[in-house]
């Protein structure tokens, strides 16, 4: 088993060419639609641009109406990589990101990426890195500042004095319980 190359998720803007093969084949399939689909996914093709950087994702496709999405890592719900037999023949797939929008499709779908699961294993870091942001700046704090930790020993302490508490409690009733036969 060899071990892919990490890849810079900046540098990519363009699909992959093979996807351009994926695309004929799904427009051979559309029957006597043939030259229409083709037509169809050749524009997408050659307009299809990704932008990410370190704020989020940009796709932008389209020549008489173009259609531009841009997502931050914050507003990542949920990345969902898909791939059916033939994009796994290509070694492409399709990297669905989702949203908390009302929509239950994707709200952008990345594809022509060869290397799919290190963009998704990427997203995801990125995605839990934005959500826990607040987090993260807890644990730069220096070691004397009351944080996290202290509130945590405090808790620890009051819930073991209530637990003394209450096992004196229940000794106490049961001397008492048995003093009173």
């Amino acid at each position: 088993m060899s071990i892919a190359p990490p890849i810079d998720p900046k540098l990519i803007e363009r699909p992959d060419p093979i996807l351009m093969r994926y695309y004929f084949l799904v427009a051979l399939m559309s029957g006597p639609a043939f030259p229409f689909t083709l037509l169809a996914l050749y524009f997408r093709y050659i307009t299809l641009r990704y932008k990410i950087d370190d704020s989020g994702v940009s796709m932008r496709w389209g020549i008489l109406f173009r259609k531009e999405v841009y997502l931050t890592y914050r507003r990542i719900q949920d990345i969902h990589l898909t791939r059916n037999f033939v994009q796994r023949w290509f070694g492409l797939a399709k990297i669905s990101l989702q949203t908390a929008s009302g929509s239950s499709q994707a709200e952008l779908c990345i594809e022509g990426i060869l290397a799919a699961e290190q963009l998704r294993d990427f997203l995801y870091t990125r995605m839990r890195g934005a959500k826990g942001s607040a987090s993260t700046s807890t644990h730069a704090m220096p070691a004397q500042d009351p944080g996290p930790a202290n509130l945590r020993d405090e808790a620890t302490v009051a819930l073991l004095g209530i637990r003394d508490a209450l096992q004196q409690l229940v000794t106490r009733q049961s001397t008492d319980d048995a003093g009173g036969r």
